[in-house]
């Protein structure tokens, strides 16, 4: 029987009724491995691929032959987006079979939450930290609602390998399955894995299963992409000059942006015109001001507002607005977006996505560049990369245009290579060992210690922390009173400890700062940090205010709309680079090809950075004099390499070379003053680096590296040690000095 056949009645209507003349490879392979396997399994291919139905149509099938008796399967999504885009679709599958589907985050309504508690059936869709306040809140509960739990899906599961809200995932799912008394099936979704085994292995930790891969051939996707370069000045890299080799330019509208416009953010005003559009950007400032931008353009051409806004910060029913707006046929609009729209939500006929600068990683731009595409168009994305004219005196390294280079980078590595950042899972998760001990005290009540150990460190993605290393936090736990101990020598949550515990935000494990929610009369604008006095403007929701009142105990911001700009600010963003990407972008400095994808002024930047990199001697040497005593270090090593070059240059190195003022642009280079010559420098670091280096060595004395959400209630040695062995590249380090070059 082929997978087709085998499906519910219900499904195979489902498929005639959306006209799908025959079964993608994904679903076909997903269907024989549900169907006639015990496997997990990682679903790997294209977005729009169509890998939520390869999974659900084998599971809603086996639902209708034999119903789960309770919750039969939990969906796990990184983004409420997502959450909401994947229950509408799921609805429309599942209605005919009568299989319940809910969902369950923040912004859903209790009378559904409650329902489904009443009834727990069918679908549940979550994200992670909504399970994580259920583990505590609903304890008492959980057999009842999945004690007949089959599956377990994550979506865009490589969003989940990178850091602890992963390692929370996995722990999540092995404490609930242990206390509702199951095993379920593991199935992974995900368009950018870079390392499918390691993925595979990440995904069946502690299931006793193994995880089947299908292997599925996809025909070649041509790309529409553009790369162009613009000053934030009138004169451009191109102007006067003949490039070869680079895209004409663009066929332009009739319609400009207002004169005297950011020639930037007037390319993508012209370019989004009559269409819809993403504009992705790395920052929720960066979304703001950019917002701001356009939105003022739009104002001075007398022009209707044309462009929305969505990230992290704003209030659900901004966000909802945007995503409404965006799914609807007949709206042309231009959403300005971070992340959050980056991942698997269905936005419909989405013509062109933009990138300001380049994103950090392969991955992001591959998921950004997927969200254009679909229905049968190309995938198209046009990157706009924004710089600083460089004044005449300005020192050699901040001439360089990285985040060209980086795009360029980012671009060609996936095009040579089809390479993709691997997982990041040999951490030492201290931070996340404390939220789950907490969680863990909190929803099972008082334990011995041996049986709070016991729950905790047998989750597999511990397996590197040892027993004395628990045993220390948990001292250092009981002294600061999150935990407490009882007379009869069992463990609780201390007074402390509650204080953390009941804030809705210990459910994630992400950083977060301090918010206020901001309100204009009724209306919920969204949250920020750092609210300004009463008088000053705030920039949110894509519009500027004034603040009116601030009441600081409760957290609000009142405010009124006012004209004008202003930046925002909500927070620290910082970026995680692979040194593979760096790598490649001293190759774009090197070598002379040209990228068919770069427009005149892109061409014309690269051009004139590739000579000055040659003629500086950037191209063929690391360490570069500046003039005088005055150098520079171009190290090609990614974000964590960097960070342990660094500290090495300053523990083990500085007082030798008597370096003096060292200044660094990570990833990309170090700024330092120092009386030795090049050749002093570089055998000073060759015999450093072969003297056996322990990683503690290169955390500073008294420093205290708070990496991670809750290093600041671990103690200074754990803090020290997770930072040290599992944030610095050591490795990484040693292998760039043995190469440098002088």
């Amino acid at each position: 029987m082929n997978v087709f056949d085998r499906y519910a009645p219900f499904v195979q209507d489902f498929i005639y009724r959306n006209n799908w003349e025959s079964l993608r490879a994904i679903q076909a392979a997903a269907g024989d491995i549900i169907f006639n396997t015990d496997d997990n399994l990682l679903l790997t291919a294209s977005t729009a691929s169509g890998k939520t139905e390869a999974a659900f149509f084998p599971i809603l099938t086996l639902f209708s032959e034999d119903m789960p008796r309770s919750v039969g399967a939990i969906y796990i999504g990184p983004l409420k987006a997502l959450i909401n885009d994947q229950f509408s679709r799921l609805n429309d599958l599942c209605e005919d079979a009568g299989i319940p589907v809910w969902h369950w985050h923040g912004d859903v309504a209790q009378s559904h939450k409650a329902r489904m508690m009443k009834n727990p059936s069918g679908i549940l869709q979550i994200t992670p930290e909504s399970l994580e306040a259920m583990l505590i809140r609903k304890h008492a509960a959980i057999t009842k609602l999945f004690g007949d739990l089959r599956f377990i899906v994550i979506d865009e599961v490589h969003s989940l390998m990178r850091g602890d809200r992963g390692g929370q995932t996995l722990c999540l799912i092995e404490r609930l399955c242990r206390q509702a008394g199951v095993s379920p099936r593991r199935i992974g979704l995900s368009a950018t894995i870079g390392d499918p085994q390691a993925a595979g292995e990440f995904l069946s930790a502690g299931t006793g299963r193994r995880t089947a891969i299908p292997k599925i051939e996809t025909k070649g996707v041509k790309w529409r992409l553009s790369m162009e370069h613009f000053y934030v000045s009138d004169v451009q890299a191109s102007e006067g000059k003949e490039v070869n080799g680079a895209m004409p330019v663009l066929e332009q509208p009739t319609d400009k942006a207002p004169e005297h416009a950011d020639p930037g953010m007037g390319y993508i005003f012209e370019h989004t015109r009559g269409k819809k559009c993403l504009v992705f950007v790395n920052s929720r400032e960066e979304c703001e001001a950019v917002t701001t931008t356009l939105r003022s353009y739009c104002e001075a051409k007398h022009e209707r507002d044309r462009f929305l806004i969505h990230h992290g910060n704003l209030s659900a029913s901004y966000r909802e607005t945007a995503e409404a707006a965006m799914k609807d046929e007949d709206v042309q609009m231009t959403t300005v977006t971070t992340a959050t729209l980056e991942l698997g939500i269905d936005i419909g006929r989405l013509e062109r996505a933009f990138q300001i600068d380049a994103p950090f990683t392969v991955s992001s731009f591959l998921q950004r560049m997927g969200r254009t595409g679909r229905r049968d168009l190309p995938p198209e994305m046009w990157f706009v990369i924004r710089e600083d004219m460089p004044e005449p005196r300005t020192m050699l390294p901040s001439t360089v245009p990285w985040a060209l280079l980086q795009g360029i980078a980012l671009v060609q590595v996936y095009i040579e290579e089809k390479w993709v950042e691997p997982p990041r899972l040999d951490r030492l998760p201290y931070s996340l060992l404390y939220h789950q001990t907490m969680s863990t005290l909190a929803s099972c009540g008082e334990l011995t210690p041996a049986q709070l150990a016991q729950r905790v460190l047998t989750l597999k993605y511990f397996h590197r922390v040892s027993t004395e290393d628990y045993k220390l936090l948990l001292r250092h736990l009981i002294e600061k009173d999150h935990i407490q101990r009882t007379d009869e020598g069992g463990l609780i949550v201390g007074l402390t400890g509650e204080r953390v515990i009941n804030s809705f935000k210990f459910y994630a494990v992400f950083q977060e700062n301090e918010e206020y929610t901001v309100r204009c009369e009724s209306q919920e604008l969204g949250t920020l940090v750092m609210p300004p006095p009463v008088g000053e403007k705030i920039a949110i929701a894509g519009q500027v205010w004034i603040v009116t009142e601030l009441d600081h105990k409760r957290h609000l911001v009142y405010c009124e709309p006012v004209k004008g700009k202003v930046p925002a600010y909500f927070g620290d963003c910082p970026g995680d680079i692979n040194t593979k990407i760096i790598r490649r972008m001293r190759q774009v400095l090197c070598e002379d090809k040209s990228y068919p994808y770069l427009m005149k002024n892109a061409a014309a930047r690269l051009s004139q950075a590739r000579m000055t990199a040659r003629n500086s001697g950037v191209t063929s040497a690391n360490l570069i004099n500046l003039g005088g005593d005055m150098w520079a270090l171009f190290p090609w090593v990614g974000t964590y390499a960097f960070f342990a070059l660094e500290r090495f240059l300053n523990v083990r190195c500085k007082d030798i070379l008597h370096i003096r003022g060292l200044d660094s642009c990570r990833p990309y280079f170090i700024q330092f003053t120092m009386k030795a010559d090049a050749q002093t420098f570089l055998r000073t670091l060759r015999e450093q680096a072969a003297i056996p280096i322990d990683p503690m060595e290169l955390v500073y004395p008294k420093e205290l590296p708070l990496f991670e959400k809750y290093d600041e209630y671990l103690p200074a040695e754990l803090v020290r040690k997770g930072f040290a062995y599992g944030v610095l590249d050591i490795d990484g380090m040693l292998s760039a000095i043995e190469g440098f070059v002088c």
